[in-house]
């Protein structure tokens, strides 16, 4: 039995497609679904009803589960404490998160976190959508931080994995000053194509702002001229003048205020999201119980 396997059903019981969760795990859809025969082999009987569609577990598919994400979290934990990471009493409480969301927001929530429960000890892995989701279901981390937006699902089962809304943030459209303090890229005036500093298509953000730039019909207004999946690497091109990126709030605030970002556009090109927090329903190490209890408490 290998790890990949898995990893790789425990990708196939949250999307309940196999070449989504393929893509997800970066193989072929031949070679995922072979793996997957290879673990029902090896366990001895079918994990996937694949009579219906989309496929779901069968009973013992869904009694495995359980065990599989224990045993992937264990090994990560296991591996962390023999490379010196993790201290061996296992209190430490493991988080994934959009990148933008660990450096603009996890500090200042945590903090607020430990003035009702006293210091925590954690540990952040910030990287994409895609891989957040990977490592919660596979019971690599504790909790996963993420923005959400009912336009782009994020295909996470709200049923093994619940969440609690804690906060929202917005995401504008940003550009630096010219020397009146007005926006040096204007999407509402007349005129050329404005430089544009855009997320990778694939990303969370770039998703959700491809939405606004189809809704308001303004791919003929924008030029592009830098991409990146990091909104603090954009954000350093805008504040260069570099072009209009849209930005979170959150990331922005103290420019925003200082005036070394000005927002550009009316508010109708604005998006509200959600930032929320999931966690595995199934998992309730006391530590992470008592940080979600206490999270519970001040989420709206």
């Amino acid at each position: 039995m290998e790890l990949d396997w898995l990893e790789d059903f425990l990708a196939l019981s949250v999307t309940f497609n196999f070449s989504r969760a393929a893509e997800a795990r970066n193989v072929t859809q031949s070679a995922f679904s072979r793996r997957i025969r290879n673990l029902e082999i090896w366990v001895g009987t079918s994990l996937v009803d694949r009579s219906v569609y989309p496929v779901t577990l069968t009973p013992a598919g869904t009694a495995f589960r359980a065990a599989a994400a224990d045993l992937v979290r264990e090994l990560a934990e296991a591996r962390e404490e023999a490379l010196g990471r993790t201290p061996t009493h296992g209190a430490v409480i493991s988080f994934t998160a959009l990148h933008t969301l660990a450096l603009s927001f996890f500090p200042a929530w945590l903090r607020g976190l430990e003035e009702n429960l006293g210091p925590l000890k954690t540990r952040m892995a910030a990287t994409n959508v895609h891989d957040c989701i990977e490592a919660v279901t596979a019971g690599a981390c504790d909790l996963m931080l993420c923005y959400s937006h009912p336009i782009v699902p994020t295909a996470v089962d709200i049923s093994r994995y619940p969440s609690l809304r804690l906060a929202n943030d917005r995401i504008l459209p940003v550009c630096a000053p010219d020397a009146a303090g007005r926006p040096l890229y204007d999407i509402d005036a007349a005129g050329d194509a404005l430089p544009y500093l855009c997320y990778t298509p694939d990303s969370f953000l770039g998703r959700i702002v491809q939405k606004v730039v189809d809704r308001e019909d303004l791919s003929g207004k924008l030029d592009f001229c830098y991409e990146n999946s990091m909104s603090e690497a954009l954000k350093a091109a805008a504040l260069q003048q570099q072009g209009l990126a849209w930005l979170p709030e959150s990331a922005i605030r103290r420019e925003l205020a200082e005036g070394s970002l000005v927002q550009s556009g009316g508010d109708r090109l604005v998006m509200t999201l959600n930032i929320r927090l999931y966690r595995a329903a199934e998992r309730g190490r006391r530590e992470v119980q008592r940080l979600w209890e206490r999270a519970a408490a001040s989420a709206l």
